[in-house]
């Protein structure tokens, strides 16, 4: 076979990722803290770029008495969401847009504006690093004690529910790592019963480090104590009475304890080997304020209103008149690119934040539709949702709205909380039905097997089958994976104990 050259054109079709794009898929993730410090940046950059009057009467005002002037939105409108409406046609326009966007994406112009750039975050050279990654900004990140109890609480916790519940009260742990809130008032803030929280509450009271999540120094001393299996009624009966042994009143102590001097000297000096604020041990952070990105207020026809925080949302404009001005003292090729570059950025970000927000109140409007029994009856009510439910609603890819929920918050009649709070797994219907919560799905596992005689121990397989007759629609190796994550032998293993029982009586 010869070999020869030649030329040949191809025509092909091809996503350009161009910096700006780039840019403005990281802008997506941003938080409204780091967002505004994005925008302050390229103020100082671009002299293009400027406040609105508004926006700086705002800050001057906040700097001079620094109170925080609630104000309605202006440029984004309160929008009722019907919790009844569950049809995603209204939101179809977004992904007819994206579509456009997508098939033009090869023949964009570096001077183009990325409208479309939140459903582009799926492709190859979105995931990769861009020059802006810093691994060191990852090593030398603070790890902190809130951090350190989340990662704890997702693999100790599966329901969705009690998961919403831990995380609420992770975030009232102060540093020290003391409980700062009565759980009746967690309760009836989510809805849930007292005596869910307090389950959830003795799990978090597990975790490291040891004798966190405490609500008093007693409770703090008596959770170490546990771990170590040092609380014995001897030991009980020292720490309830905390302030004798901090008034050092010794002969009280021993009469209460009932040993001798050295018993009691040997048990204080365990006591001082505890500590009594184990949350230190992470060091002392500066509380950041939770400032939410939406809010959800009830409306009297059983209807929700979402809205932006307009406080979050940076107010910046193009001045056209000083670009004008500058544009007649041009003198070389130089600094007429110089200020083409500049007024690309700046339109360039002003339509990237306003694709943005919309963004935002789209996903924000879709998880309240989805979610709106949590609102109305309480952490209970939680509804199995996952990112593709929401993107196929409102014609968006899932990464666009995993960007959209990561560090946003929602301000709700419940509390504020992390729009990725709302999604939690699922197990679909067998009869095309609303899908069930997988925690609930090992619960009535759980309940068969409890419940199952010993000539009647039921197997995987007729496990399944009873579920499907329930209307829940769960493969063999599932329901085995289940079994054993709760620590539940085989049905030949449990056949055998159970017949040994038996035998024995």
């Amino acid at each position: 076979m010869a070999l020869s050259q030649r030329l040949e054109i191809r025509q092909s079709h091809a996503l350009v990722m161009t910096p700006q794009l780039m840019q403005a898929i990281k802008l997506l993730q941003l938080s409204n803290l780091d967002l505004a410090a994005y925008v302050d940046n390229e103020l100082e950059r671009n002299p293009l770029l400027e406040r609105t009057a508004e926006s700086e009467a705002e800050s001057e005002r906040r700097a001079t008495d620094g109170a925080v002037v609630e104000k309605p939105a202006e440029d984004w409108p309160e929008r009722p969401v019907d919790v009844a409406d569950t049809a995603p046609d209204a939101h179809r326009d977004a992904g007819e847009q994206a579509g456009d966007d997508d098939s033009a994406g090869s023949q964009q112009a570096p001077s183009e504006s990325p409208l479309g750039y939140s459903e582009w975050g799926s492709t190859p050279a979105a995931r990769r690093d861009d020059d802006d990654y810093n691994l060191e900004a990852f090593v030398s990140a603070e790890h902190t004690l809130s951090d350190h109890l989340a990662e704890q609480l997702a693999l100790a916790i599966t329901d969705p529910a009690r998961r919403m519940i831990g995380q609420y009260l992770i975030d009232l742990v102060d540093d020290a790592g003391y409980l700062t809130s009565d759980l009746a008032t967690v309760a009836e803030k989510l809805g849930a019963s007292l005596a869910d929280v307090e389950a959830v509450l003795a799990i978090l009271q597990t975790f490291d480090p040891a004798g966190v999540c405490a609500r008093s120094l007693t409770e703090c001393l008596a959770i170490q104590l546990k771990e170590r299996d040092r609380f014995d009624p001897a030991m009980r009966a020292l720490v309830d009475p905390i302030d004798l042994l901090a008034k050092r009143e010794l002969g009280a102590l021993r009469k209460i304890c009932g040993v001798n001097e050295e018993d009691l000297a040997d048990m204080i000096a365990e006591l001082r080997q505890l500590n009594p604020k184990p949350g230190l041990a992470f060091g002392s952070t500066v509380v950041q304020p939770i400032v939410p990105d939406v809010f959800v207020k009830p409306l009297p026809d059983s209807s929700f209103m979402v809205e932006l925080n307009s406080d979050t949302l940076p107010k910046v404009l193009v001045n056209q008149t000083y670009y004008t001005q500058v544009t007649k003292s041009v003198k070389n090729d130089k600094e007429k690119s110089y200020l083409a570059d500049c007024l690309q950025t700046a339109t360039w970000l002003i339509r990237a934040l306003d694709q943005r927000a919309k963004t935002i109140l789209k996903v924000s409007e879709e998880i309240v539709r989805q979610q709106d029994g949590f609102f109305v009856h309480g952490v209970q009510h939680l509804r199995p949702l996952n990112l593709k439910t929401v993107a196929d609603a409102i014609g968006m890819h899932e990464s666009t709205v995993s960007r959209v929920t990561a560090n946003k918050y929602m301000a709700t009649n419940r509390g504020i909380f992390e729009l990725k709070y709302f999604f939690t797994s699922s197990i679909a219907s067998s009869d095309g039905g609303e899908a069930h919560s997988a925690e609930a799905v090992r619960h009535r596992i759980k309940l068969m097997i409890e419940a199952e005689m010993p000539e009647g121990v039921l197997s995987d397989d007729t496990i399944v089958e009873k579920l499907r007759e329930s209307g829940i629609d769960i493969a063999r190796r599932t329901v085995a994976k289940y079994r054993e994550a709760m620590r539940i032998a085989s049905s030949v293993q449990r056949r055998r104990d159970k017949q040994s029982v038996a035998a024995r009586r």
